[in-house]
Parts: structure tokens; sequence; C-alpha cells
């Protein structure tokens, strides 16, 4: 599989890209900065440098040959209040006017619904004190999954709990069309193989895909 990242430099994307190469897969990386892109040289990684992803006319090239795209792209900190709906709308334009439909992108856990059997501590408490925190960084992402349901992408919305740095193990649990209960927390390592698992998965076609430990 031939497979576009966007925003390459980030934690989860960079990881992506490391396995997708890992698989045998091509990659074009996307960044804006290639000095922060932390991959090796690797015959099957092509680099591609956007000054920006709101526009769609520089990221088209980057997409032709494809067979789905994968965005890591997110909040840096709580200021990035705008980051994620406004790339994300750049990336689907130029999706659409590549011919590229497969599409998976991150999100996070609080965006989606509580599910059934939630743990009370994570249902009263924790959801709610996070949500208010980063309140201006979660009405962001539900922007961008508007936008990319709203679009006629074959997409996937991954959302997964907090976050920490841990190689890859490929345990972790994913629910399709909601949240995994009483999940806490899930490593990066483990967001990126399920954003490339679900890529190839067609029961995730149009669905949110909860992923936690």
């Amino acid at each position: 599989m031939k497979i576009t990242i966007f925003g390459a430099t980030g934690r989860i994307a960079c990881l992506a890209a490391e396995q997708a190469l890992a698989a045998g897969d091509q990659v074009t990386a996307v960044v804006r900065d290639p000095a922060r892109l932390n991959l090796r040289r690797h015959p099957s990684l092509e680099v591609v440098t956007v000054a920006r992803l709101t526009d769609p006319a520089p990221l088209v090239p980057a997409l032709r040959g494809s067979d789905a795209a994968l965005s890591g792209v997110g909040p840096r900190s709580r200021k990035d209040v705008t980051v994620a709906s406004t790339a994300t709308r750049g990336i689907l334009a130029a999706l659409q006017q590549s011919g590229v439909s497969r599409f998976a992108a991150v999100s996070a856990v609080p965006v989606g619904p509580v599910p059934e059997g939630e743990s009370a501590v994570n249902r009263y408490l924790l959801l709610p004190m996070v949500s208010y925190l980063l309140r201006g960084i979660y009405a962001d992402l539900a922007v961008m999954e508007q936008e990319i349901q709203s679009s006629p992408l074959e997409w996937t919305i991954v959302r997964p709990p907090r976050l920490f740095d841990r190689p890859l193990t490929g345990n972790y649990k994913m629910t399709i069309g909601g949240n995994v209960p009483r999940g806490k927390s899930l490593s990066r390592a483990e967001v990126a193989h399920a954003m490339l698992a679900v890529l190839r998965d067609p029961k995730t076609i149009r669905q949110a895909v909860g992923v936690a430990g």
C-alpha cells in the first residue's frame, strides 16, 4: 500500500510512518519543517515539504498514486484551538481533488459519546474534568470530525484516550462506532498501529473507532 501521511513530524504520525515502512508500505510524509522529521532515510520514503496544510493545492501532488492517507495533525499546546479543523479542511479538499478516498484521522475520546459500561470515575470525574480543561481543543476536534463526516470520502476517525510513549505491543482494544469502556490510556505507538490497521479494514469505513489499552 502507498500511504500519504500528513503531520509526519508529530509523534503519532511519525510512528505510523515507521511502522508502515517496516511493513513494506510506501510512505509519502508531508511536513512543514523537514528538520523536525525524526525518520531515517528509507528507499520507500518520500518527504514532501509544504508551507501550510490549509491550502489544498500543494498537497495534491503528495497524494498522487496513493491508496490511502492518514492524518496525525493535532494541537501541540492548549493554545492550538483551530489547527486540527483548519488543516483537516485543506487535507479533505486535496483528497477530493486527487481522487484518494480512503482516509484516517486521529481525534480524542472526549469528542465521542460516553460508552455503556464506563466506570463511574471516568464518567463523572475524569472525562468531565479533562473536557473542561481542554474544552477549546476538543471543540476544535469536534469541528474537525464534523468536516470529515460531511465529506464523501471513505473516512475513519480514531479516538484514543490519554497518550503516553511506550514501544508497540499490539495489545489494545478497539470499538467500532463508539469508545472503549474503561479505557484510560494508550501508547502513541498503539494508536499509530490502529490507524494503519483501520485503513485496511472495510468495517471501519465511515465509522469513528475508539481505541484503548
